[in-house]
């Protein structure tokens, strides 16, 4: 059947469901509803219709009417509780209270130019400082020496002294880079030597420096769908014209990206672990994305994402080191394995790029703070960096197991689990009947931190699950998370 419109409230005026589209109903009914409530069809204190009632009027299941509502008020859209009553807010999370003492007013996308519309835009920051349980990109802090960081902290001020004091190399601390090269050499097969490390303020900033590099306003750049948000920004942030490629169990699907755009400049892409997936770029896409770009004159930005906690298998090779023509950036970040504050990554340039790069940072920031970079330099040339990853390899390891083994106890007929051969995340796939926002949504409300895999789509569709991560905390407090996880999922059902 086509398109067709139902009165609903009186005030809310037709509404038109399409119930052969992709988009399931109860999405369609809540976008409706909150479009209503945000314009003002729906006043402030508007008591809704009974979901029986509204789903008997319009010949929807009792559930997806339920489901509706249930975004609605996981939102701040209504109030009540759904089967006892639900009303229009009275203040509503897209429209701030005026005047209230000690606040600035707001006033959405003001002044911004277009691009700074789509940085604004850009997907919600799933990172969450209070580390509650499934927080993601969270390690394991109790598991640091702080005590050996704060001595080569010292140790850094002590051997370097004035030195460290002046204005830094663009490029960075050189001891790190030679540090740097050296690991990438022996544990990725990365192909560099320390004249091609550029360290930078974290991953983050490293992406958005090679994408200003490389990217004209306007140019195409291939970005992963599912993807990490934090990417697409880099790209928007050079004005790149994005173009979603899907991924698969092989990682981004090469030639869908060549028919999408073939003319693209860049293309962005998590070969050793993709996020959100948590697949392996196959060699067979490995090939044809390095034989796209040498035969298109494009660059490929590789973004190394978890690779180091790797459970299954041997360490994989990163797509750089597969590089014959120079095209592959290579992009990593120390924060996962030590410490989020650290804020230290680096980025692999092909040989040619080296000056321009250390121009293009010299006016960018001008470089990143030297002395950490010294005592990262000592933890790395001394061993203690590898002797902490293997633990973290192991400890993160059991904790995978355990949070795997409590999903498939405790949500067994409510959901799959998946986990990848590598990362700090699993997947836990829910059926229809559970929306993955409004059940992350709930589990924030007695928190846990559980994005939906959905936001991480670019039109919201393609997946229905949950975010956990497990590395931030102990085997029992995971435990104790799942239950209360499937308590919220059971009372949805």
């Amino acid at each position: 059947m086509g398109r067709r419109a139902r009165p609903v409230l009186a005030s809310l005026g037709p509404v038109a469901l399409d119930r052969a589209g992709e988009e399931p109903l109860h999405r369609q009914l809540y976008r409706a509803l909150r479009q209503a409530v945000v314009d003002g069809r729906l006043r402030p204190g508007e008591r809704l219709p009974p979901t029986r009632a509204l789903a008997t009027e319009w010949g929807l299941s009792r559930n997806t009417v339920v489901t509706a509502y249930d975004t609605l008020l996981a939102e701040g859209y209504i109030t009540g509780k759904v089967g006892a009553g639900s009303f229009v807010a009275s203040a509503l999370p897209d429209a701030p209270p005026q005047g209230a003492p000690g606040r600035l007013e707001t006033r959405r996308g003001v002044g911004l130019s277009r691009r700074g519309l789509s940085l604004a835009a850009v997907g919600q920051d799933t990172r969450d400082p209070q580390g509650r349980p499934f927080s993601l990109g969270s390690p394991d802090l109790a598991a640091f020496p702080f005590a050996l960081w704060a001595q080569l902290l010292g140790r850094s001020w002590r051997v370097g002294g004035r030195a460290l004091a002046v204005e830094p190399d663009p490029l960075g601390h050189l001891p790190l880079r030679a540090s740097v090269a050296s690991y990438l050499r022996a544990v990725r097969a990365v192909r560099c030597e320390a004249e091609q490390v550029v360290i930078v303020s974290g991953a983050q900033q490293g992406l958005s420096l090679v994408a200003q590099l490389l990217l004209d306003p306007g140019d195409v750049a291939w970005v992963e769908n599912p993807g990490w948000p934090g990417n697409r920004a880099a790209l928007l942030g050079a004005g790149a014209r994005l173009v979603s490629v899907p991924v698969d169990q092989e990682g981004i699907d090469v030639a869908e990206g060549m028919r999408r755009g073939a003319d693209a400049r860049v293309a962005l892409v998590t070969p050793s672990h993709q996020f959100p997936l948590g697949v392996t770029m196959s060699l067979r896409r490995r090939l044809q994305l390095l034989d796209w770009a040498a035969a298109r004159d494009a660059w490929i930005i590789e973004d190394d994402y978890d690779s180091e906690f790797r459970y299954v298998g041997p360490p994989l090779a990163a797509l750089q080191g597969l590089d014959g023509a120079g095209r592959v950036l290579y992009v990593g970040s120390f924060s996962k394995v030590m410490f989020p504050a650290l804020r230290l990554g680096y980025v692999v340039v092909p040989p040619d790029l080296v000056g321009a790069v250390r121009a293009v940072r010299r006016h960018f920031d001008g470089g990143t703070s030297v002395v950490p970079q010294a005592a990262l330099h000592h933890f790395l040339a001394d061993g203690h960096f590898a002797s902490h990853l293997r633990a973290m390899r192991a400890l993160y390891g059991g904790k995978r197991a355990g949070m795997l083994d409590a999903l498939e106890r405790e949500f067994a007929g409510l959901g799959r689990a998946e986990a990848g051969e590598a990362g700090l995340h699993v997947i836990l796939h829910l059926p229809e009947n559970l929306p993955d926002r409004v059940l992350s949504a709930r589990a924030r409300a007695i928190g846990l931190t559980v994005p939906a895999l959905s936001d991480y789509y670019e039109d919201g569709r393609g997946g229905n699950g949950l975010m956990l991560g497990f590395a931030a905390h102990d085997g029992e407090a995971l435990e104790r998370a799942v239950r209360d996880l499937a308590h919220l999922a059971t009372d949805m059902a």
